[in-house]
This record gives C-alpha cells, sequence and structure tokens, in this order.
C-alpha cells in the first residue's frame, strides 16, 4: 500500500519527524484543522491508504472528532496504567458521539502501548489493563507495543518497521481490513 500520513496534531510530530529523517518512503503533511474531514481527499491523490494521527481528544477535540468523522477504523493507542484506563470512560462517550454522525460506523479498537513485555501475557498489569478494556467492552489488538527505549529514542531518525511490533500491528490492520 501507498500511504497518505496525515498529521492532525498541532504539535506536528509526525512532519517533524519526517522532516529530520529526511523524509518517510510516503507523504506526511500537516492538517491540524477542524475539517479534515472535508479536506483529506485533496490530498490524497492515488494513495491507496491514509493514515490520520489525531490529537489528543482532551486537548483539540474539534480536530480529533473531524478525524473521527474521516476515519473508517479508529485505533486508540493506551498505556496499561489506571489513569489510562480511567480516561477511557470520556472517550467511549466521544466515540459514541462521533458515530452518531457517520453514514456507517467505523471500526473501532484499541492498541496497548508503552506495555511491560513485549507479547500478550496471561497475568500481570498488560493482562490486566487488556481484560478491564474488554470487559468494558473495547476490542483490543492482539498486537501490543512494549516500552521500549528503542521507540523513545527514534524520534527524528529513519523508519524501520521490519521485525518490529509495528509490522505486526500494520499486518493485523490489514489482516482486519480484509475480513471486513
Amino acid at each position: 500500500m501507498s500511504p497518505l500520513l496525515v498529521d492532525g496534531d498541532p504539535a506536528a510530530s509526525a512532519l517533524r519527524w519526517s522532516e529530520l529523517a529526511s523524509g518517510f518512503p510516503f507523504p506526511v503533511i500537516a492538517l491540524p484543522v477542524g475539517d479534515v474531514h472535508r479536506r483529506v481527499n485533496d490530498f490524497l491523490g492515488n494513495r491507496q491508504a491514509v493514515v490520520l494521527d489525531a490529537p489528543q481528544l482532551e486537548d483539540h477535540p474539534r480536530i480529533a472528532r473531524s478525524i473521527m468523522r474521516y476515519a473508517g477504523e479508529w485505533i486508540v493507542p493506551v498505556t496499561p496504567a489506571p489513569i489510562e484506563l480511567d480516561r477511557m470512560a470520556p472517550i467511549r462517550g466521544e466515540m459514541a458521539d462521533v458515530q452518531s454522525l457517520r453514514a456507517e460506523p467505523a471500526r473501532t479498537a484499541v492498541l496497548l502501548n508503552r506495555t511491560n513485555r513485549p507479547d500478550a501475557t496471561r497475568t500481570g498489569p498488560d493482562a490486566d489493563a487488556r481484560e478491564a478494556l474488554t470487559e468494558r467492552g473495547f476490542e483490543v489488538l492482539d498486537t501490543q507495543i512494549a516500552r521500549l527505549d528503542l521507540y523513545a529514542q527514534s524520534f527524528g531518525n529513519p523508519v524501520q518497521a521490519k521485525g518490529s511490533a509495528y509490522m505486526d500491528f500494520a499486518e493485523e490492520l490489514i489482516k482486519r481490513q480484509d475480513e471486513a
């Protein structure tokens, strides 16, 4: 697939990362506006996929809600920590509000991010978070992204997804799309 990355966060970290890395193997545009859902198609060209980086809903609700109106798949990254799990109740309400504005509902899932272990386990905080989210009605992806200094320190460097949890994440998303 040949994606377009739309950086909807006013902090523009995805765009800055791309600049520092001398570009990504796909185009990145900044579009931190409250009508992303109306404007993103102007930039797609012949792209087969678009990835939208949304800001935190609490900080920039207009932009985040507009991105949610456009995107057919919503992935919510959640760290397995009590404060993050607590934030999911108001996020669920916002998601329901935006779903009501859509002609077709978006698919939703949670990505466990900055986990304590690279793979899903049956015990520990990662498993507890997965169970709590599932009990609250969220679909939690099988893939999870471990807390690694490698990821934290990679800002500004070229993207190397092969062999990483991010490639597993991409493959899981493609599989979900094929099943839909």
